[in-house]
């Protein structure tokens, strides 16, 4: 599969974007895919994974009541509303995709996604 991630831009704190990661190749519902995010001179954190086929979601702490991942399996995409930014979520933000069986609740280690994208830059400003 091939992952395009789009939507970023420059945004007040306060206010909103809508990233998508439009997938190509196979039907987007057979993986789980995840949403990370690196600023600059930090390390890639996660932010969200939604799972296959059931649709479960997972959020890292600090986005939880503010982003929301959901899938469109008719657009093959997979969208990351994101509200209330705050200067902290400055950064790029990347899709990821892995379709291998995950036994655990929730896929947030990079490491385990096989497939990405190419991030896109949002930059909220104070």
């Amino acid at each position: 599969v091939q992952l395009q991630a789009s939507g970023g831009g420059l945004v007040q704190a306060g206010g909103s974007l809508r990233l998508s990661c439009l997938a190509s190749g196979r039907t987007v519902s057979n993986y789980y895919v995840g949403w990370f995010r690196q600023a600059p001179g930090k390390e890639r954190e996660f932010v969200g994974t939604i799972s296959r086929i059931s649709g479960n979601k997972c959020y890292t702490d600090s986005v939880k009541g503010r982003f929301t991942i959901s899938r469109d399996d008719a657009r093959n995409t997979v969208f990351l509303q994101m509200n209330s930014l705050k200067y902290d979520d400055t950064a790029v933000y990347y899709c990821a995709a892995r379709d291998l069986y995950y036994s655990r609740a929730c896929a947030s280690n990079g490491d385990d996604f096989q497939y990405w994208g190419r991030g896109t830059l949002v930059t909220v400003s104070s």
